[in-house]
């Protein structure tokens, strides 16, 4: 079979990875034969051809990013189309996709899929004839295959009915054809990617004497790669194994566990509370003794919660991204969310839903000013009298002037996954597992502040939950005995975003689902999440009127005459995916 090296390596140098890529053995890479083509044996020879195949999936990946948060967004609630959108997105957003519609494409995904089957095979063929050990091809072959899990899990959400090919294909055209390559249902298909991604031999992120995990031109490689744990949690939380969910969520959590230093053990992935002497931290926060000041809000690249898109990527950054993949102007792709949200250099083609702004509106913070800041002051600004959404546009737009820093700099990040993110999916699984208590802990104010108990000093028996695992979190801290647990620094997802709390009305399951995907839509706006919650909690209590009713809510709030059209239509839960209609060229 032809290899597809060549493809993989042409046009797609990842930033960074790029280099990485040159600084591997790639040099085999870019000696083609007259026939434009390269043998296996020419190209799969040692562990830096391995890298460089790796590499190569990764900026082949990037291509999908403007996809996948469109696809992801704009179906749902939060996100709408502005008046430059043209039919492509306005179908996406009433539910109505025609066959030429290019996001609706699915064959984007099957080309990285295709790629990522070609490079498991040969590297199971590596493997066999000696040229990696063991634990190089454990760690790639893993990496590679947990990625093409997440690809088709991306597939099933969206189209419903999904091919599931696992071996290489010299012609991905033929995938549209149902005799030689069937469609499974979605429940079919998470059954298939959960025991193939169990079976994957390695779960952990590469180990730091790995080749792939380098520091070189600002940028260090290891959060370029995608998280196992994370992925193998969300797999079962769809196919509704909540303990083995919690369970590879925790071990994510728990990456610092460990770690000789202290800020890494204590802080990451663990949603730390606000440093409120210094606001050096990933929190909404203000100037110490002005909290009644609004005009003292930390607003700004390297402090608080706007930071965690604006800031370089130094320790604290490193605290809460798990996965993230960065444009840089002086290699393709380039980045496709500058032209997609601003309006500044851009296009402007989408905006934050009236229904998204309704939900930032209508919170209170603990200071009693009656509006999330996450919302107007930092997920968007108002930018010459329009909603721009601004989570990824920190790195291109002024902070001051709002213009261009320089039109010809269009440096960004595809934001995958952060530590909110995965508190609240450990959360979701906790509180489908009867753990209503510590769910509602991390969401709203931290395990420390639930497990307290007032006036005692002596905290041995208490600021813990004394669960077994995957439950088990030790918050203690005190001085009489001394204890410092692990998680003594968790601040909640509501407390670092200094709301008040969320509370539980009625039965506590149900209530603490709809808080934890109310809140899901306060935090994660905008960054790809929203479609995927939305369709598995309706699946999981087979309730089509949970996904079609924020839809309705969105689109009412727009003024859309399609609202009640649109809502009748997804009712029927065949009508929330994508049509597979497949486009040769584009």
């Amino acid at each position: 079979m032809k290899t597809m090296i060549k493809n993989i390596r042409n046009n797609y140098f990842l930033g960074a990875i790029g280099v990485l890529f040159c600084l591997t053995s790639c040099q085999n890479y870019v000696e083609v034969d007259p026939q434009d083509r390269l043998n296996s044996d020419q190209v799969y020879r040692d562990v830096f051809d391995a890298d460089a195949a790796v590499v190569g999936i990764y900026g082949k990946l990037m291509g999908l990013a403007e996809k996948y948060v469109v696809l992801n967004e704009l179906r749902a609630d939060l996100l709408s189309p502005t008046i430059n959108a043209g039919l492509t997105l306005q179908e996406l957003n009433e539910h109505s996709v025609s066959i030429n519609n290019p996001y609706a494409n699915p064959k984007d995904f099957y080309e990285v899929i295709n790629l990522c089957n070609d490079v498991l095979k040969n590297f199971k063929a590596m493997a066999e004839d000696n040229r990696i050990d063991v634990d190089e091809f454990n760690e790639r072959y893993s990496d590679i295959g947990t990625l093409r899990s997440w690809l088709y899990l991306q597939l099933g959400m969206h189209y419903g009915q999904v091919p599931y090919i696992t071996e290489p294909i010299e012609n991905i055209n033929d995938i549209q054809n149902l005799n030689q390559y069937t469609r499974i249902p979605f429940n079919q298909l998470i059954d298939e990617l959960v025991n193939f991604t169990e079976s994957l031999p390695y779960t952990s992120t590469y180990s730091a004497g790995s080749s792939l995990v380098i520091n070189v031109d600002g940028y260090n490689t290891a959060k370029f790669f995608i998280n196992k744990e994370c992925v193998l949690g969300d797999l079962q939380l769809w196919k509704g194994n909540y303990v083995e969910a919690a369970s590879h969520y925790k071990m994510a959590m728990e990456t610092g566990t460990g770690s000789g230093n202290d800020s890494e053990r204590f802080d990451t992935y663990r949603v730390k509370y606000a440093e409120i002497a210094t606001n050096n931290d990933l929190a909404v926060g203000y100037l110490r003794f002005r909290e009644q000041d609004a005009r003292s809000l930390v607003d700004n690249n390297t402090q608080g919660w706007r930071s965690i898109f604006a800031r370089e990527k130094d320790a604290l950054w490193n605290t809460e991204w798990v996965w993230s993949l960065p444009f840089d102007s002086d290699f393709a792709p380039k980045n496709p969310f500058i032209d997609l949200f601003s309006n500044q250099g851009g296009k402007y083609l989408v905006k934050p839903a009236q229904n998204a702004i309704h939900l930032w509106d209508n919170q209170v913070q603990r200071n009693g000013f009656p509006y999330d800041a996450r919302g107007q002051k930092f997920s968007y600004n108002m930018i010459n009298g329009q909603p721009v959404i601004m989570k990824y546009l920190y790195r291109y737009l002024n902070s001051t002037t709002k213009t261009p820093i320089d039109l010809f700099v269009r440096d960004g990040d595809w934001l995958l996954y952060r530590a909110a993110k995965l508190h609240l999916r450990y959360a979701e699984a906790a509180n489908r597992d009867g753990e209503h208590r510590l769910a509602n802990a991390l969401l709203n104010f931290g395990l420390q502040a639930e497990y307290t108990v007032n006036g005692e000093t002596d905290v041995t028996n208490i600021e813990q939950t004394k669960l077994p695992f995957p439950y088990n979190f030790d918050a203690r801290q005190g001085d009489f005995p001394y204890f410092r647990g692990d998680w003594h620094r968790n601040g909640g997802v509501r407390g670092r975003a200094y709301v008040q709390r969320a509370e539980v009305v009625g039965d506590s399951l149900i209530s603490i689902e709809n808080n934890l995907i109310k809140e899901a839509a306060l935090e994660l706006a905008f960054e790809g999440d929203r479609w995927g919650d939305l369709v598995r909690i309706a699946l999981r209590r087979n309730d089509p009127a949970f996904l079609a009713d924020k839809i309705y809510d969105k689109l009412v709030k727009e003024g859309n005459p399609k609202a009640d059209e649109v809502r009748t239509k997804l009712m029927n839960t065949a009508n929330w995916y994508l049509p597979f209609n497949w486009r040769k060229e584009e």
